[in-house]
């Protein structure tokens, strides 16, 4: 209801006699809803301008696949290629995907986890958000084999011929699956599962690369493109930022 002028200076004159207790107490009483929606109202805001002016920028995204590195290297593998391609620190970042686990032979320990990998990894795939992979021989091939991995060829390297020079001899193959009839087969739509295969570069040997040189790996260790990776010359950065000595 719509109260009247002297209702209101009523109001406000009894408001005034009231002591401070008298007056928070009404406050809480009649306005504790609007307060606290205000409150959240500004505290949103705040929330969200700190963010933005707080939240780094990822320029690339790097994921781990089978592969453990320590402190030093991961640093080296984020902060270092920022320094290296003269981004802002304070604002752009490298966003990693680590402790990725890959594997078709996953124990029953395992297989949760290995599933869950895959789902983050398809995840992150289909939304363009991962650029490069660091892996494994069991990871490489299933990426390989299920055509995630870009092949590495001279038109990838288009203007960089230098590069792609550089980094030939560090240049593997693995097998990518070019038709695959399982489908068909599995319905009786086909008498026999047929396979067609071809092998293609797609990823480059890192053991003997200057900036791992001292990692320790037990085993071989590969660097592959994704295939539908959107941040091309920033991956070509990245190849080039392997050849440098960051140590």
């Amino acid at each position: 209801m719509k109260l009247s002028k002297q209702e209101k200076a009523a109001l406000r004159a009894a408001f005034h006699e009231m002591s401070v207790q008298k007056k928070l107490e009404y406050i809480a009483n009649y306005y504790k809803w609007p307060i606290l929606l205000g409150l959240l109202a500004v505290g949103i805001l705040t929330s969200a301008l700190h963010r933005q002016l707080t939240e780094r920028r990822p320029v690339l995204y790097l994921g781990f696949a089978n592969v453990a590195v320590g402190d030093t290297l991961e640093e080296r593998l984020t902060e270092g290629f920022l320094h290296f391609a003269g981004a802002d620190g304070a604002r752009e970042t490298v966003y990693p995907y680590p402790d990725l686990y890959l594997s078709d032979n996953a124990d029953t320990l395992n297989h949760e986890y290995a599933y869950a990998s895959r789902i983050k990894l398809m995840g992150a795939v289909q939304a363009e958000k991962l650029d490069l992979v660091l892996l494994n021989g069991e990871s490489w091939d299933m990426l390989s084999g299920n055509g995630y991995l870009l092949e590495l060829t001279p038109a990838f390297f288009a203007g960089n011929d230098a590069l792609y020079g550089q980094l030939q001899p560090f240049f593997v193959e693995n097998e990518v699956v070019i038709s695959d009839n399982s489908i068909e087969y599995q319905l009786g739509e086909a008498e026999t599962h047929e396979v067609v295969t071809k092998s293609a570069v797609n990823a480059v040997a890192v053991n003997d690369l200057p900036l791992f040189q001292g990692a320790g790996f037990p085993e071989p260790v590969y660097l592959a493109v994704i295939g539908n990776s959107p941040r091309v010359e920033t991956d070509l950065q990245y190849f080039a930022y392997l050849l440098t000595d960051a140590a």
